[in-house]
């Protein structure tokens, strides 16, 4: 399209999304087709940015329902403001979990200890403890386990 629009096709193609799922997402109300080329949907490139913040919201665990809340939102909406403070302690709490695991998966990398699992630095990692210097550097200074 020679408009300035994107074709629903490009759309698709650029956000990995399928045509049944922008279409899904326009009878939503998330999206909208600024027009049509013949039968085929027409975007606006912003639709591009609105797309990338649905995806983003989904994988931080809002239903669509939430989202097209949060997206018609007003400052004075104190349940939305409450829910989204409540959601970003969640993905601090898990934020905290994957940083703990990836310490330890990069300390086990290198770790010598038999079996890895049963390595203290690893276990205390896991647990939430704070990490050695060993975990909290990936692992490039371990020592050899003893016998």
């Amino acid at each position: 399209m020679d408009s300035g629009y994107l074709d629903i096709a490009e759309v698709s193609e650029r956000t990995g999304l399928a045509p049944s799922a922008l279409r899904f997402y326009e009878r939503k109300g998330l999206i909208e087709a600024a027009a049509r080329n013949g039968l085929r949907r027409a975007y606006e490139p912003e639709t591009l940015d609105r797309l990338a913040l649905i995806s983003c919201a989904q994988a931080a665990g809002f239903s669509l329902a939430q989202i097209a809340r949060f997206l018609t939102a007003t400052p004075s909406d104190s349940e939305l403001r409450k829910r989204m403070a409540e959601k970003a302690r969640e993905l601090d709490a898990d934020i905290a979990r994957l940083s703990r695991m990836r310490a330890s998966l990069r300390h086990a990398s290198t770790c010598r200890h038999t079996p890895l699992v049963e390595c203290p630095h690893f276990k205390r990692a896991l647990d939430g403890e704070p990490a050695s210097p060993a975990i909290a550097d990936g692992g490039r200074r371990v020592k050899p386990a003893r016998s």
